[in-house]
């Protein structure tokens, strides 16, 4: 069963943390220095916020999380059949977990990623380049691209 993703940069990780606690009436099942997500089943949703120096804040991306590898290549032929640019960025660290993912962005510019999920890590880990979803027509500038993908100054991206 697939799960909505959403991801929240904020601006105070404390008062974030506080406040989804009681919208959701749980607490976080993960929480970092910089980086707190809640795996919700009612609504069944992984919702991650974090606080990182040069990141967009409100939302920075959207999207599906799969349980095997047949929901990911389901999935993955939804991207492919969307005719957008897909960026696949295949086994990566992000968010504190190892994850197998690519990226798309609608008409709009509202970038979405697909992920499996495979394991843990120690680190935050990497951003991808989502430059090529900007340079093939996705709209910059956005409040939902991350700011790789909006061509901020200075400006890091998000991750799940």
């Amino acid at each position: 069963m697939k799960r909505f993703h959403m991801h929240v940069g904020v601006t105070d990780l404390d008062a974030s943390i506080a406040f989804y606690t009681h919208l959701f009436g749980a607490a976080p099942s993960v929480v970092k220095p910089d980086y707190a997500k809640w795996m919700l089943e009612d609504p069944r949703i992984n919702f991650a916020i974090s606080m990182r120096e040069g990141a967009a804040k409100g939302i920075e991306h959207v999207g599906l999380q799969v349980e095997d590898e047949g929901e990911l290549a389901e999935v993955y032929a939804r991207l492919k059949a969307a005719d957008r640019p897909v960026l696949e960025e295949g086994a990566t660290t992000c968010c504190y977990a190892r994850s197998e993912k690519s990226w798309i962005a609608d008409p709009d510019g509202v970038v979405w990623e697909a992920f499996l999920t495979n394991g843990s890590s120690t680190t935050y880990g990497g951003s991808p380049d989502l430059e090529q979803l900007a340079n093939a027509g996705a709209a910059t500038g956005a409040c939902c691209v991350p700011q790789s993908v909006a061509t901020a100054p200075a400006a890091s991206s998000g991750c799940c």
